[in-house]
């Protein structure tokens, strides 16, 4: 028999207070010890503790708000993603409130973005645990996923790109138009569902063509040119053979790109290297960088466009999957 909702006499006796103290935590309604409003929102983020009439007027009760829960905006890649989703909330006439969550875990009692002052959320992977995921589908917040897939019973609406086949056509490139036959693979962060599916697009690659898969040659770049640089110098120190790289991303190109100038390798004339992302420096390497171009700008605006859906009860795709295209430059050895 499923166990009982949580009152707000349990938050109470958890936090060792009075329910009409948690009541004007709750509402505002008047001040509260900062040590006694901290152990009240812990017990209420320890019980997942939602007040019934909140769990009532989520649906109408609106703060043209949206939050965005990202693990970090530097680098990169963050750049378009946050131009896409800023266009999205503009469109739509919300404001937007954004959460960096690198120095501070999703499942931390405080919650700094969620149905206390946003009408919806857009969680980059990574950014919120499993276990706060599952108490806002339970009291019905709309949520919509980037770059990760939803946990299991929750079928959180996720948008993200399609890494497998863009990986698979970039490698294929290298093998049936350059002839390379012996790829290095810089994988991203573990976990990272997105490597995840360039590994499987370069394995599939290597199956289509012929190519045994050798795991000597699948080493980490974490999305990071100094990883990458450094796994780079690794293999070349212990005298592994190989005729192109495929970097997990654009970032870590820079570090392949910088570790094969230093160790006197020609590219593309020894060692071809392509990339993921279609970053907005690719163009600008010395050579500048094949790759894959990711619509992370479209993403953005995408979520935004989903979750405002969400809000205001309408269907939307389960899963919206963006296509991704191969960028031909100079580093793979074409000449364009």
């Amino acid at each position: 028999m499923p166990s009982s909702r949580p009152t707000i006499a349990d938050v109470a006796q958890q936090a060792g207070v009075s329910i009409a103290t948690v009541s004007r935590v709750l509402t505002g309604s008047s001040p509260v010890v900062p040590e006694t409003a901290e152990r009240v929102h812990a017990a209420i983020a320890s019980l997942n503790y939602v007040p019934h009439a909140a769990a009532r007027t989520l649906a109408s009760r609106r703060t043209d708000t949206l939050g965005l829960l990202l693990p970090e905006i530097s680098g990169a890649f963050f750049q378009p993603l946050l131009r896409g989703v800023e266009a999205g909330v503009s469109e739509a006439g919300f404001d937007l409130l954004i959460h960096t969550t690198q120095s501070r875990p999703g499942n931390a009692p405080h919650r700094p973005l969620g149905e206390h002052n946003t009408d919806g959320l857009l969680v980059f992977t990574e950014s919120l645990d499993n276990k706060e995921l599952t108490r806002l589908h339970d009291i019905g917040f709309p949520v919509v996923l980037l770059h990760q897939a939803s946990p299991r019973a929750l079928n959180i609406p996720v948008v993200s790109i399609e890494n497998q086949s863009g990986a698979q056509k970039i490698v294929e490139h290298l093998i049936n138009k350059h002839n390379c036959r012996r790829i290095v693979f810089l994988r991203g962060p573990s976990g990272h569902e997105d490597s995840a599916w360039r590994e499987k697009g370069y394995r599939a690659a290597l199956k289509a063509c012929g190519i045994p898969y050798d795991p000597s040659l699948v080493t980490c770049g974490e999305f990071d040119r100094e990883v990458a640089r450094e796994s780079i110098g690794c293999l070349l120190s212990d005298g592994s053979s190989f005729d192109a790289i495929f970097s997990g991303d654009d970032e870590s190109a820079i570090g392949v790109l910088l570790a094969l100038r230093a160790a006197g390798i020609e590219v593309p004339g020894q060692v071809a290297v392509v990339g993921f992302d279609d970053s907005i420096f690719a163009n600008t390497l010395i050579p500048p960088l094949t790759t894959v171009r990711a619509p992370t700008e479209h993403v953005g605006r995408q979520a935004v466009r989903q979750l405002v859906r969400i809000i205001q009860g309408e269907q939307v795709d389960s899963r919206l999957v963006l296509p991704t295209d191969m960028v031909i430059r100079q580093s793979c050895g074409c000449t364009v």
